[in-house]
């Protein structure tokens, strides 16, 4: 194992990482979890590791490399050789649709978009899923995917916790969002941004090619505008960025269109990006869509093409002023394309760290970055809600500032959100909710 070089490579078990770093002066200590990475003891013996890979939900850019860094990790850090990857998400450990994952066959996959295990959403039964790992003998379980498919990981950890099996159960956590709560950042994030940049570059020259040219850019983030927010920041070429965070309303004083007329007036051009969840109530409910899909989204109207027609209606009714408006929706294209270097960086260590969790004989975690440290964190912390853009952050401010925009809220909501207290954590203690498998599958994080 190559960290025996030097004892230093190695992760003492003691080691913690804490939640929040920006504390007032008599604030308590807060949540610690535990620090990933490689121990000096492993639990598991590598010639009785049978593990087995699974990718759900939506695509994102470094699911590939995850899966290529698990393989490789085991194999080559560990000497594990019987890993299965589980093909079409959920549904394929109990369809019985699986491949052999070696090195040489996963050797760049990183370079291609997608997963090559396929995906699908919904199609999680805890219990035949539990069903097929105990009846093919697999003691690791590595399942990459967004919250709802970290919920169903928890159910699956309680059913083999319930069962008695010594199996290691292990998240990725993966949305193209950056909505998962406690982490830094997801990976993709930041291919997502790079990629958008391209979008909002050509609705820049659309629009400044044309009198009074307006390009439109609807962003992904159905609950969270993080896409939208560092997508705007990067580019400098955007007038106006609406999140699902920050409510504004289209019509009268100070409202949108009211704003949109008066920096074409000024600079005969804009560009607005818009979150794919921006702007939902404003949407009449005759038109809303109620549906929802197989993980139990709710099925969004395009705000986009909404808004689209609520800015020419504006102008070629009350206004009598033509606009050239061209609407660009890149989300499938920024998808489906391969993780930047950024990325596949940070799909490396956050597969490196769920093997060494695994092969330390914990259990029950999903593993990622938080205040810049890898640490193992239990399911129920970045399940019990999503995280979003605080419009009371700076970094709402700095955004405010480079656009130029305003904010388009109400005083009334501005003095609520004034009236709100920060909760900077009552108390200190080591998360252990996720376990250990040494003797038995439910001996607390601190035995070890």
């Amino acid at each position: 194992m190559t960290y025996h070089l030097f004892r230093q490579y190695f992760v003492d078990v003691d080691d913690t990482v804490s939640q929040k770093i920006v504390v007032k002066q008599n604030s308590k200590k807060g949540t610690h979890f535990r620090r990933a990475g490689p121990r000096q003891k492993v639990y598991f013996e590598s010639d009785e590791v049978q593990a087995c890979i699974v990718t759900c939900g939506g695509l994102c850019p470094g699911l590939n490399t995850v899966v290529r860094e698990l393989v490789c990790a085991l194999f080559d850090i560990y000497g594990v050789t019987k890993i299965l990857g589980i093909k079409g998400g959920y549904k394929g450990f109990y369809s019985c649709n699986t491949i052999e994952l070696t090195p040489k066959k996963v050797n760049d996959i990183h370079k291609r978009g997608g997963t090559i295990l396929g995906t699908s959403r919904g199609g999680h039964d805890t219990v035949k899923i539990v069903d097929a790992i105990q009846d093919r003998g697999i003691n690791h379980v590595y399942i990459i995917g967004g919250d709802g498919t970290q919920k169903g990981a928890a159910m699956i950890y309680e059913e083999i916790q319930r069962r008695g099996l010594k199996v290691a159960v292990v998240g990725i956590p993966k949305t193209i969002d950056n909505d998962i709560e406690v982490i830094d950042k997801s990976f993709g994030f930041d291919t997502a941004v790079e990629e958008a940049q391209k979008a909002i570059y050509a609705a820049h020259v659309e629009a400044e090619s044309h009198e009074n040219g307006i390009g439109l850019v609807k962003l992904m983030g159905r609950n969270s505008g993080f896409i939208a927010m560092y997508a705007t920041l990067a580019s400098r070429d955007v007038d106006c960025c609406l999140i699902p965070e920050s409510p504004f309303h289209l019509e009268g004083e100070g409202g949108l269109l009211e704003f949109i007329e008066k920096r074409l007036k000024e600079n005969g051009h804009m560009v607005i990006v818009v979150a794919e969840g921006a702007g939902q109530d404003l949407i009449a409910d005759s038109l809303r869509n109620t549906n929802h899909d197989a993980s139990g989204n709710k099925l969004l109207l395009d705000v986009g093409l909404w808004l689209s027609q609520k800015i020419k209606e504006y102008f070629s009714g009350k206004k009598k002023m033509r606009v050239n408006l061209k609407y660009i929706d890149p989300t499938y294209m920024i998808r489906a394309v391969p993780s930047n270097a950024s990325d596949n960086i940070y799909c490396t260590l956050l597969a490196h760290s769920a093997v060494h969790g695994a092969m330390a004989g914990y259990t029950g975690f999903t593993v990622g970055s938080v205040n810049g440290r890898h640490a193992y964190i239990p399911y129920h912390r970045i399940t019990e809600k999503q995280k979003k853009v605080v419009i009371t952050d700076r970094m709402w401010a700095r955004l405010l500032s480079s656009t130029n925009q305003p904010s388009f809220l109400s005083h009334e909501f501005i003095k609520n959100v004034k009236g709100e207290e920060t909760d900077l954590g009552s108390h200190f203690y080591l998360e252990n909710e996720y376990a250990v498998c040494n003797g038995s599958i439910t001996d607390a994080i601190e035995k070890m």
